[in-house]
């Protein structure tokens, strides 16, 4: 059967089963895409995994976690700018006691609900109060108490300095403490954000249209629809012209469909391996920790500068994507010192230095040990265990002997103690840095890979101790390197960046889509983050 019949026969089968109409078991038309119904709305569609499970509750994740986005339904205290800096929405200003553990915060006072009800700082301390108790998604031990100082100020009292405290009220949506109820909330949402949450068809579509009592600028798009289609059906819409914009991967990208362009937006969605940085042996609990190969320091550098980032880009991603170097390229708290140069030479002279040289075999060993490496990557994820597996080419060709295998993820943390995996990470906060790379105080040891820098841990924790966003940066950029330690590649390297994966997706001809901030980890939300601002032609 020719691709041509698949897809024709792809799109009846969904068409057939309601995946490109609306409700579930009705006969509702398919949305039209706006540049038929006018000028002032949008159909997209998103991933499956994009439709918020619990709803669009910021206590129980919308807007927050792995993939941090605007929650537009609902207003922020502040909002991050394009260059990732920090910006105010209800928030007028805020300032930080002496010793940190005050953050005090003015609101606009022209900001309602669209129930009619006035937004105060009974609200936002209501709010953060309720997300302390209640995330899961979240960590806010940081925070003590929120508390309302009058009707337009809110202070925050924290356990303990928190300088990136900013970053958090970026992603943290107000809710009505007078209308607010954690067991129905997240299917009707009430708050002051751009867009009213109209229509949610669960499995299907939502439908938002703009908050006519929005207290900034009107939203151009005053109506847009989300399908949440997987990525075959995604593209099937766009060849039907069903939506105006939608997700897509590499896969995809040496097609073309009339009246859509491929957009490409950059990202710090990076893939990366971590390289357990001690030598074997078990924890308290008998589980499997460290790798006698990549726990000598030269090794991991030798990987670092021998792997060829641009051709996985070019071979894996089919040219849509960035070299990575650090969980945080081109953030403002990024270390330039990261970025490596691809060096095979200097990579197989590192090797030499530390003892495994080449056998006849091609493979490297020493003291009759073979260089091996047994490699792990998500099986659900087609493209790390693509990226997974041009690595373990790579690898070969230094003369480390390397096999790979795909695991659940109910397995994988446990082995990535010892075995390296293949992660996706990438966020709009420092706190990145600190999960992967800070010691915990149970183990000693970095949460996610065995590793340990006491300069590091300091560095970070003073970075969190400050009353200043600015310095704060400083001390993020010297835990990466700060002359003489860290870990990028003349420290300790205990993890190998290799690409910052490009969102692609398919655009209609005439949308004009706003200038969007790096994305972070998360093929989903983010490109929505300003829909309220593009525009048609």
């Amino acid at each position: 059967m020719s691709k041509k019949s698949l897809l024709s026969l792809l799109l009846t089968a969904a068409l057939g089963a309601g995946i490109l109409t609306g409700c579930q078991g009705t006969a509702s038309p398919s949305p039209t895409p706006a540049s038929s119904a006018g000028k002032d709305s949008v159909v997209i569609a998103m991933d499956t995994n994009s439709e918020p499970a619990a709803g669009f509750d910021p206590a129980f994740g919308w807007g927050a976690g792995e993939h941090v986005h605007e929650p537009l339904i609902q207003s922020t205290l502040t909002v991050t700018k394009p260059d990732l800096t920090i910006g105010y929405d209800l928030a007028t200003g805020y300032s930080v006691s002496d010793d940190g553990l005050t953050w005090t915060v003015t609101i606009r006072d022209d900001a309602r609900f669209t129930d009619g009800e006035a937004l105060t700082a009974e609200d936002v301390a209501f709010t953060y109060n309720t997300v302390k108790e209640s995330s899961s998604v979240n960590d806010f031990t940081m925070l003590d108490r929120a508390e309302a100082v009058d009707e337009t100020t809110v202070a925050f009292h924290m356990n303990t300095p928190f300088s990136i405290w900013p970053y958090t009220m970026a992603v943290v949506g107000i809710v009505p403490e007078h209308a607010y109820d954690s067991a129905t909330y997240g299917q009707n949402p009430i708050g002051s954000g751009r867009y009213v949450l109209k229509q949610w068809d669960k499995g299907q579509q939502i439908i938002l249209e703009a908050n006519p009592d929005y207290y900034g600028e009107a939203p151009a798009i005053r109506r847009f629809t989300i399908l949440f289609l997987e990525e075959d059906a995604a593209f099937l819409a766009v060849q039907a012209g069903q939506v105006d914009l939608a997700y897509t991967s590499a896969t995809y990208s040496d097609q073309s469909v009339a009246g859509y362009s491929l957009t490409a937006y950059r990202t710090v969605d990076n893939r990366g391996f971590n390289l357990p940085a001690v030598p074997a042996g078990t924890n308290a609990q008998g589980q499997a920790i460290g790798n006698d190969f990549t726990s000598d320091v030269l090794v991991r550098r030798a990987i670092n500068i021998g792997i060829d980032r641009e051709e996985m880009i070019e071979n894996v991603l089919n040219g849509y994507g960035t070299p990575a170097y650090s969980v945080c390229d081109q953030l403002p708290w990024y270390n330039p010192a990261s970025q490596v140069e691809y060096d095979p030479e200097a990579a197989a002279a590192l090797l030499d230095e530390a003892g495994w040289t080449l056998g006849s075999d091609g493979i490297r060993e020493r003291s009759g040990v073979k260089a091996e490496l047994h490699l792990l990557y998500p099986s659900s994820d087609s493209v790390r265990q693509a990226l997974c597996a041009d690595f373990a080419q790579q690898l070969q060709e230094l003369g480390i002997s390397t096999s790979i295998e795909g695991v659940g993820w109910d397995t994988a943390y446990d082995r990535a103690q010892s075995e390296p995996l293949i992660w996706g990470w990438g966020a709009h906060t420092p706190m990145e840095l600190y999960n992967i790379y800070h010691t915990s105080a149970d183990t000693g040891l970095a949460g996610y890979s065995p590793y340990a820098n006491a300069a590091v841990d300091s560095y970070m924790d003073q970075a969190l101790q400050c009353t200043d966003l600015e310095t704060s940066y400083e001390l993020w950029q010297k835990a990466q390197w700060d002359g003489s330690t860290g870990v990028t590649q003349e420290g300790d390297t205990p993890w190998v960046w290799l690409v910052n994966v490009d969102h692609l997706y398919w655009v209609r001809e005439g949308l004009q889509v706003a200038e969007q901030k790096i994305h972070p980890h998360g093929h989903g939300w983010s490109i929505v983050n300003n829909v309220d601002q593009w525009s048609w032609s």
